[in-house]
Order: structure tokens, then sequence, then C-alpha cells
């Protein structure tokens, strides 16, 4: 089946390090402070108690980590426009007032979900996450975009194993639909699963294939764990929660409560960074179905993403084919995350797929014998997989000559910000601040080297709104300050001149047969977003 092979994508996968409030009955947990709580099953609140929740900076932190492979992943670089940033103020687009608790609780209830969506204080915290911060809304809007191609899949995965479909919004809390996302503790892949889990599920791990990033492969193993975790538990707030801490500490915290299989019940004693985990699952329900009401749209790729595979049943490198079909390496990884070294070790006997963007897929079939001897010996010696010394290895960029220059971090930025606007890589940020997991705080000042003579053009940034910040996002400081050189034109191709608000994507339809990707093969664009106005691009040969 076609489907979004991707992503380095959207960070909303804070969720494991939340902790939540509960609505448990009144006269029990009596060291925890009292406080009305709502419920949808019990909308009487007298007598419910708060179980205090972490403090809103710290689940943005947690989120900014993620955050970051969102903003520097190929595709969402290249296929999505992130030039702007929708300034809708916090309200509700029907009532046009702040959205009182009667409403959400309405609002879930006419969801008429399999699984129970209860409403509280931290559900609400974590809606308005996705939401309310102008900083995070143009990347909620990516991933309502990129759901319309992940969700199909994993629909029609769940309803094969009869499952709740409600279950689709799992890996929206786990990896912010990014195959790529590596947590903390090592969970990998959309359904973030732990190496041992992984290897029980019957997911192949080795050092060249990493089926937990195989979106399909991944989805089936997640659709067939959390089945077997309902046949224990039959309860789906449980399972939800031992899919995230695993059996082991669901079932001590049953104990702990007396054999309860209530989940409020059972909240205070599961561990602290599980206790959010089911609010974070309702509140990404509650969003992925009510986003119109907030004023978020789902942002559409500017150039078709979608996919087909290709069955390869020799040692290829990704590498090969990137070269032979002029398609960015960083596209094919996003493609085929499954792969931790570029390298897919198929035989005639085990053979293996390679995804490709559908419109290459015939490029491929005509070109195959050329792909696959493309500096063969290089990449396979003696018909030999040779091991690179690690997968993408790190270089420093050289400063030498570079401007020097420093920016305060304000609230709302986070590394991946920060890079794409000083056109820097995310590794350099990390390498010349010394900094671990992408954390940064308010008021840090970081290092940042630009391009001699432009130091002065981009320490302007430190005084810029992040709105102007996205918006400088494809425009570097020779394009800011210089015209560019004048293009000469070869008069046995058709040109096209960029209009203002234009991307590839409205250009090629323009021209019926052309798509996205072959004007950016065409004129050696790796970055859909470095075109601008008055840029002559090369559409097709006149002949």
């Amino acid at each position: 089946m076609k489907f979004l092979p991707i992503l380095a994508l959207l960070s909303i996968a804070f969720f494991h390090n939340t902790s939540s409030l509960t609505a448990s009955p009144a006269g029990k947990d009596n060291d925890l402070k009292r406080a009305k709580v709502i419920r949808i099953s019990s909308i009487d609140t007298t007598g419910y108690e708060k179980i205090l929740t972490y403090p809103e900076e710290d689940l943005e932190e947690i989120f900014a980590e993620k955050m970051d492979s969102l903003v520097t992943s190929w595709y969402v670089q290249n296929a999505f426009v992130l030039d702007s940033i929708s300034l809708v103020q916090a309200t509700d687009s029907i009532t046009g007032n702040v959205v009182p608790d009667s409403i959400y609780i309405q609002r879930l209830q006419n969801l008429n979900s399999f699984i129970d969506l209860s409403y509280n204080k931290t559900v609400n915290s974590v809606i308005n996450l996705y939401t309310k911060r102008n900083s995070r809304r143009n990347l909620v809007e990516v991933m309502l975009g990129l759901s319309q191609y992940y969700f199909p899949m994993f629909e029609e995965i769940l309803d094969k194993y009869d499952m709740p479909l409600e279950l689709k919004y799992l890996p929206i809390i786990e990896s912010a639909l990014n195959p790529r996302a590596v947590s903390r503790v090592g969970a990998c892949g959309l359904w973030q699963f732990m190496y041992g889990t992984g290897k029980y599920v019957g997911l192949e791990i080795t050092s060249f294939v990493d089926e937990r990033r195989d979106p399909y492969k991944s989805s089936v193993a997640a659709a067939k764990y959390l089945k077997k975790l309902y046949d224990i538990y039959g309860d789906w707030h449980l399972v939800i929660a031992a899919y995230n801490c695993g059996p082991g500490n669901v079932n001590k915290a049953m104990r702990r409560a007396g054999g309860s299989k209530d989940y409020w019940k059972i909240y205070y004693r599961l561990p602290k960074e599980t206790r959010g985990y089911v609010p974070a699952f309702i509140a990404a329900a509650y969003v992925m179905n009510y986003y119109q009401l907030h004023g978020l749209k789902p942002k559409q790729p500017t150039f078709n993403i979608v996919s087909d595979t290709i069955q390869v049943k020799e040692y290829l490198n990704l590498n090969q084919v990137a070269a032979q079909l002029d398609i960015p390496i960083e596209q094919l990884r996003d493609y085929n995350p499954q792969y931790r070294k570029d390298i897919i070790p198929a035989t005639k006997t085990k053979p293996y797929i390679l995804r490709l963007p559908h419109n290459e897929v015939g490029n491929f079939i005509d070109n195959q014998r050329a792909i696959f001897t493309h500096k063969r010996e290089e990449y396979f010696p003696d018909n030999k997989i040779k091991v690179p010394n690690s997968k993408y290895a790190y270089v420093p960029v050289d400063i030498k000559g570079k401007d020097k220059i420093f920016y305060k971090v304000k609230s709302g930025d986070n590394l991946g910000f920060i890079a794409s606007w000083f056109h820097v890589r995310l590794s350099d940020v990390r390498y010349w601040n010394n900094i671990r997991r992408n954390l940064i705080r308010v008021g840090q000042r970081l290092v940042i080297y630009v391009p001699q003579g432009k130091g002065d053009y981009y320490q302007k940034f430190d005084k810029m709104s992040f709105t102007a910040k996205q918006q400088s996002i494809g425009k570097s400081a020779v394009t800011a300050s210089t015209q560019k050189a004048p293009v000469k034109i070869d008069p046995s191709y058709v040109y096209h001149t960029v209009r203002r608000n234009e991307n590839l994507w409205t250009i090629a339809k323009k021209y019926p047969g052309i798509s996205a990707n072959d004007i950016m093969r065409l004129n050696r664009i790796s970055n859909a977003r470095t075109i601008s106005v008055g840029q002559k691009l090369k559409i097709k040969s006149k002949s």
C-alpha cells in the first residue's frame, strides 16, 4: 500500500514525562490536596481530589526536545511551508471566548469513543499546548497533515485485529508521527518500541535493519502487542498505561491499590512519567477531531510525498540510488528509516523493500543496472558489505573565516528553529555550545558561526520577533542583501519566473506532467524553500 514513509517530523511526543490529575473518590489518598476535577463519567465533581501536575515549563522542555527532530527533518524543511506563524488568539472560533470545561466535556462525549475519554486539568493543559502556543501551532498543523497519510494505514491494521480505531492516536503521543524518533531511553520508531519489546513482537533489529522504524511493520507489531495487553487487563486505560511503562509497573500499581483495575484509582501508584500518558492520549484525540474549532488547519505538503515500493534482492546502498536518480540522500533516508547505515542487506533468499517517491519507481526500473553497478566495489568490495565507521559520521563545520555572533534564547525557541533561522546544522549548534539532548533554557546565550561578512545581518535576529524569524527561513544573508547573478537562459528549455506566494508545488501544477521533484532536479535545488520571487526556474525541455 502507499503511505507517507517519513518523517523526521513533529514533536508532540513529550507526554511520557507528564503527570496528571485524577478523579479519585473522596476519602481516598488523604495525602493529596482537595480540589475539583471533572470526569466525563461524573459531571458532578464534588469531593474529587487533585494530584499535582508537572509545571508547564517542564512539559515545554520535554516537548521541545522532539520538536527539534521535526524542524530539521528533510521533509518538513522541503515539503511543508513553515514561513509564517498563525497568530490566532487562544479562543474558540464558535463562541469567540475561552473554551469552558463544560464544552470540552461535551465535545469529548460526542466522539462516542470505545475508549473512555475523561476530562481533567491535565487534559486541558495538554490541549492548550497543542492549540494556544503560537510557537507550536504551525507544527501541530504539519502533524495534522501527516495524519492524513498515516491514519488510513493505522486504521486498516487496527481494524484487521479488531481493535478500537482510536488507538491510532497513540503514535502522536509516542513519536509525533516520526518513524525515526528515538527517546532518551532508547525507544524507537512511530510506536516507540524498546529493543526487548521489539524483538518480542517479532521485529527484525540488527546492525543494518531496525524494523521498529518501518511504519507498516511496526504498526502491525503494535496492534498485536496492544491486543495481548487487552487480553491481560480488559481495560483500555490500563492497556495504554502498560504500553508506556510496561505491564510490570502496572501490576505493581494495582497490587498497591488493593487489586483495583480502575486506572484513576491506581493512578498515584504509577510511575510519574506514566501518569500523564492517558490524559495526553485523550488530549490528542480531542485535538485531532476539533482542531478546526481552534483555528488550526492541516498543512498540506507543497509537493507529492506519496511513495511506492520496489523489492530488492541484492546488496544496495541508498547513496547508489541517490546518485543515479538524483534524489537527495536525506529524502531517501526519510523514506527508508529502517536501514540504519544506508545499506539494504538484501539477497535472493531474503529480499527487502526499497521505498521511493511514487514517480521515481519507473526511473529506478529503467536504470536498475546502472544503480546497482554504481561504485559497486567502493560500497560492496568482492560483493561483501563494507561496514561504515558510523551511520552518518559527524564532522564539525570549519569555523575558520566565519563571523561569530551570539543569540539569546527566547520563550518558544528550540534548537531546530534556531538552526533553521541561521542556516546552520543542528549538530553544529550543539557542538559549538556543548549541548546534549537539545535542551536549552530561556535567556541562554548561544554561539553561532555564520558566513564571513554576514554577522551584522544575522545579529539582528536577536531582536526579531518569532514570526519574523520564521518568515526569514529560506532567505540567506546573501539573498537578502545582494542580487543573484542573472540566469543564463537556455532557449531549449521552458522557464518560469517565480511570483509572490508561489512555491514549487503550485508552480508544477501549472505545467501538466511536471512534478515539484522534477523542477528541483532540473534546477539542482536541494531545499524547496530557497526559491525567491523573480527567480527563473527551468521547467522542461522544449523538445
